[in-house]
């Protein structure tokens, strides 16, 4: 896809599409929101409306069909990713995936094997650790500003109501049958996975 413009289809464009990737993917060069999916066909009129994306389906399988659409964005909670990834690696369309990337680590094996089977490309939304904030930090450690570090300590202070994450219909974050862990699997891994890649890099596969 180096070489060729990226047409981008969103499945699952609710509140966290707002601002953090939908309007993003029009910022980038040669990078355009062509088409979004979401059940309810209201929403994703508007959706489209508002941000002057061209095509607007309620159904998965309408915009994966879509031609033009050559990488899918998946924003949907995670009990759906490794469905909705594979239909769109079978298409041979780029996949995106937010985070966590399945609901367990079966799956992540099973998505991680379809990866190969059909050639494809499977980036998950690990964004933050380009951040300036985390560039400076990595930067930091890099430099020896604050010494050897030998042990790291992570916080996250939040009410444990879901309002203060993303607004939503329903509190999908807290049934493990949707989320896959409740706020810790949704949370965590942009601290984690910081953590891993700038102080251990060694343990990263």
């Amino acid at each position: 896809m180096n070489d060729k413009k990226i047409f981008w289809g969103i499945i699952g464009c609710g509140d966290v599409t707002e601002q953090k990737s939908g309007p993003a993917f029009n910022k980038i060069k040669d990078s355009k929101l062509l088409a979004v999916m979401r059940r309810n066909a209201d929403k994703a009129a508007d959706y489209a409306h508002r941000h002057q994306v061209e095509f607007w389906y309620s159904d998965a399988d309408s915009l994966l069909s879509n031609p033009l659409v050559n990488a899918i964005y998946i924003a949907t909670p995670p009990s759906s990713h490794l469905e909705y990834a594979i239909r769109a690696l079978k298409l041979g369309k780029a996949v995106y995936v937010e985070k966590p990337v399945t609901i367990n680590a079966r799956e992540a094996t099973l998505l991680g094997k379809a990866v190969h089977q059909y050639n494809g490309k499977l980036v998950v939304a690990h964004y933050r650790r380009k951040l300036p904030m985390f560039l400076k930090i990595k930067k930091m450690i890099d430099e020896g500003v604050i010494g050897t570090i030998r042990i790291v300590t992570l916080r996250l202070w939040q009410n444990r109501t879901h309002t203060l994450t993303t607004k939503e219909e329903v509190g999908w974050r807290t049934n493990a049958e949707i989320s896959g862990g409740g706020y810790f699997l949704d949370l965590s891994p942009p601290s984690i996975g910081f953590d891993a890649l700038f102080l251990w890099p060694s343990f990263i596969l």
